[in-house]
């Protein structure tokens, strides 16, 4: 593949309960943001998480953090960014980038996740079928830019 790393953007509204009695988004409503990205990313490529488990894998996450430089309010648009490496191995490190309606930086963040094979619950490499689901979106993604 040409790119070391894959991207993908997804957008949200901030729902009134996610926020706090501030009237901003609870801090860790932004996990659950990554989450929402992540799995629209798979969507995106060809291949939901749902057909993931179907195919005897999970993705259970290993480490997840973020870093807060402002808080979003109800009622914004959120766009939050996704980039993980475009060759994936057992171990999947995503980085995140979460922007409110005028671009500003208000959450970055990092989650890793594992392959792990339903039957044994041990890491695997992950399913041809994903590293094909990515390779195609990629390659779609190059001829795009």
């Amino acid at each position: 593949m040409e790119n070391k790393f894959v991207s993908y953007k997804c957008q949200l509204r901030v729902r009134y309960a996610d926020t706090d009695a501030m009237g901003i988004v609870y801090y860790s409503k932004y996990l659950e943001y990554f989450e929402v990205a992540r799995t629209e990313f798979l969507r995106a490529c060809g291949l939901p998480y749902a057909a993931l488990e179907e195919l005897g894998f999970f993705l259970p996450v290993m480490e997840a953090s973020a870093k807060y430089f402002r808080g979003a309010k109800y009622d914004e648009m959120l766009t939050i960014e996704v980039q993980m490496p475009a060759e994936p191995s057992a171990r999947l490190s995503i980085d995140y980038k979460v922007l409110n309606e005028i671009g500003e930086m208000l959450v970055e963040g990092k989650t890793t996740l594992a392959f792990v094979d339903r039957k044994t619950n041990k890491p695997t490499r992950p399913p041809i079928q994903y590293r094909e689901a990515l390779r195609r979106f990629t390659t779609t993604q190059n001829e795009q830019e």
